[in-house]
């Protein structure tokens, strides 16, 4: 697919999609909100801890893709951000209001089944039917050139098979792009839905870890004020 996308990339654009819908009157963001929209600790999967640089680090590369672009409002002194990925006059990819909530809600959580993400896509889209999500899904699986999801091999337990995006490349395990992909459509002898190892993902691991580390080491520091204060007082 042309101009994958990295896991933090995923999550850059996702959080754009999702304030341009969601809050338009702060839309564009400012380097200081879109951090905070990364950061955030509801409707997120996993849970990050970015800081601005490295948030930065992340723009520069979409910018270089095409997919951001700075845009800053007249008079305003801080840059703000506005994506590029879709529903704009050039743009290659264009949903309708469901399709676009059901690709931020991807992006920004992973893969999840259609009754899941009825209930977490209706702040951005209405879904009076789980039949709605099912057949934006499968728009957006037959999507030409490329498929934009696909549906997982249920899993053992569940109910409903979940779906994933390709922004970020194939997912290992998935014989097929499908929609109509059978449970039993997992390449024989693998259960392993992790993505392909590749420089630019070992760098969003890497990422991904500095992040979990720096946000337990502050949840140290403030389990130990906890302690010590009392005994101060």
């Amino acid at each position: 697919m042309k101009n994958e996308l990295t896991v933090l990339e995923a999550r850059v654009i996702g959080c754009l999609l999702e304030k341009q819908v969601t809050t338009p009157d702060q839309y564009p963001l400012s380097m200081n909100a879109l951090t905070s929209a990364c950061n955030q600790k509801s409707n997120r999967e996993p849970m990050l801890s970015l800081s601005e640089m490295q948030v930065q680090e992340i723009l520069d590369g979409l910018v270089r893709k095409s997919l951001v672009m700075e845009k800053s409002g007249f008079g305003s002194r801080v840059p703000k951000y506005q994506q590029r990925f879709c529903n704009l006059e050039f743009s290659e990819l264009k949903f309708t209001p469901q399709e676009l909530a059901i690709v931020c809600e991807l992006l920004l959580r992973g893969p999840q089944t259609p009754g899941e993400l009825r209930t977490r896509a209706s702040r951005m889209a209405t879904f009076n039917e789980v039949s709605e999500v099912e057949a934006a899904l499968s728009a957006l699986a037959a999507h030409q050139p490329h498929p934009l999801v696909v549906r997982l091999p249920r899993e053992a337990g569940r109910r409903d098979a979940r779906w994933a995006q390709l922004f970020t490349g194939p997912v290992v395990g998935v014989a097929s792009a499908d929609p109509m992909t059978s449970d039993s459509g997992a390449v024989a002898g693998t259960a392993d839905f992790s993505l392909p190892v590749t420089p630019e993902r070992v760098s969003d691991r890497l990422a991904l870890l500095e992040a979990a580390v720096a946000e337990l080491q502050a949840e140290v520091v403030a389990l130990r004020r906890a302690i010590v204060a009392p005994k101060e007082g």
